[in-house]
């Protein structure tokens, strides 16, 4: 009986199964832009936005570039913080719901409008434990097994002790 034991008997990361692990802590909102030319990716952490410039074809980052951003109809003032990253403050946290984000790109061989939107819903993933119907479930599996194999047993018995003449 035990080779029916089910997985889900297992303690949490113990399963082996085919699951995909789960990051731990939370992830800050992020959008992203693309077109043919250029990639930009944007963090938001609290009233911070970090982004990161790059050539779409090779993914190197952006060299000597310019970045104007405009969020949900706002325009951001944005800093160039290294070679393809750049650095952007808000006034104020942005409340929940979906954003608008227009960026223009102006680099040395190219010009760019790159759109997108920030979402910023949370999501309410929960973990639950395992109901009690299905605890129930296997335990009624487990006992009809049992059952089915005493059954079994007697029967064989039963079987063996009418061949050898039964009782006298």
């Amino acid at each position: 009986m035990l080779g029916f034991t089910p997985a889900g008997w297992a303690g949490p990361g113990h399963d082996h199964g085919d699951a995909p692990p789960t990051q731990g802590g939370s992830v800050s909102p992020r959008f992203a832009a693309v077109s043919e030319t250029f990639e930009l990716v944007g963090i938001v952490q609290g009233k911070q936005i970090t982004l990161y410039l790059d050539h779409s074809a090779d993914n190197s980052p952006v060299h000597n570039a310019r970045l104007e951003l405009e969020l949900g109809g706002q325009k951001i003032p944005v800093q160039s913080h290294g070679v393809g990253e750049f650095l952007a403050t808000l006034d104020r946290e942005l409340p929940g719901g979906l954003h608008p984000v227009l960026a223009t790109v102006v680099a040395a061989d190219a010009t760019d409008l790159l759109a997108s939107e920030l979402d910023l819903h949370e999501d309410k993933h929960e973990v639950r434990p395992a109901r009690l119907s299905v605890w129930l479930l296997y335990a009624g599996l487990a006992l009809a097994l049992g059952g089915l194999a005493v059954w079994g047993l007697r029967r064989q018995r039963g079987r063996r002790h009418s061949l050898n003449g039964g009782a006298a």
